[in-house]
């Protein structure tokens, strides 16, 4: 059990915490994909191995329910944009860590070319310059789903949006010229 009001960690720590390997791989994540710690790297594994574990488990058992959860489990996949649309439940056998973590909010607002690097995308999502339809979202790891890419954008009174258009127009006149 535990408190009622604390919730339980979200992840699996390494069962080696020193394997070298494994410390040059979350390191690489790190730095790629501007993590706050490898926690979130952590979180990710934990999220890849579950649904692992669930496909694996679908495949494995013939029951009146298993075809119902295989497509909730594959709807929820391609939902949030983990999966291709034409996926079929082996491919979640081929999740990686990667995968997830390019759904992130702060990886997405980085590969929309809203920040320079995937730390100052961070920076922008915690300190409130990001909204997604018109609405401040402050949390880095905020799961993007397929349907949301679209409506990420500066939050309009944000200093940093007018900034930013700023430079783009710069940049179009000299671009122009």
């Amino acid at each position: 059990m535990g408190h009622p009001r604390k919730s339980r960690k979200q992840y699996d720590t390494p069962p080696h915490p020193w394997n070298a390997e494994r410390i040059k791989n979350e390191n690489k994540l790190v730095s790629k994909y501007g993590l706050k710690s490898k926690k979130e790297v952590w979180k990710a594994e934990t999220m890849v191995r579950r649904y692992r574990r669930d496909a694996r488990h679908l495949l494995g058992v013939a029951t009146e329910h298993t075809p119902t959860e295989r497509k909730q489990l594959l709807a929820h996949l391609i939902r949030l944009g983990i999966l291709a649309e034409n996926s079929k439940l082996e491919d979640v056998l081929n999740l990686t860590v990667e995968d997830v973590l390019k759904r992130r909010l702060q990886t997405v607002v980085h590969q929309k070319g809203l920040s320079r690097t995937a730390k100052e995308a961070r920076i922008f999502v915690v300190h409130g310059h990001i909204a997604m339809d018109g609405k401040k979202v402050t949390s880095p790891s905020y799961m993007v789903k397929r349907g949301e890419e679209d409506i990420i954008d500066f939050y309009f009174s944000s200093p940093v949006a007018k900034q930013f258009k700023t430079q783009k127009t710069a940049a179009a006149k000299e671009s122009s010229d």
